[in-house]
């Protein structure tokens, strides 16, 4: 699972769930979705988190230390 900041991001700026929803285009259901982490975040919608709250998808999303295990660098 990805951890992510998005209640801290969101809190910060006082913006209710919703108002986040309707500024990257995606319902709410998603944003709480996202949250609590039952929902990945499609490129696309990291792209947009990024780009509304000025911070890079690795500032905002932490990957999985177990999924990164997983990598085979070269």
């Amino acid at each position: 699972m990805i951890a992510n900041r998005l209640p801290v991001l969101r809190a910060e700026r006082r913006w209710s769930q919703a108002e986040l929803a309707d500024r990257i285009n995606v319902s709410r259901q998603t944003v709480v979705s996202l949250e609590n982490g039952r929902y990945e975040p499609t490129l696309k919608i990291a792209m947009r988190l990024s780009a509304v709250f000025g911070r890079t998808i690795e500032e905002i999303f932490t990957p999985d230390p177990d999924d990164l295990a997983l990598v085979r660098p070269e």
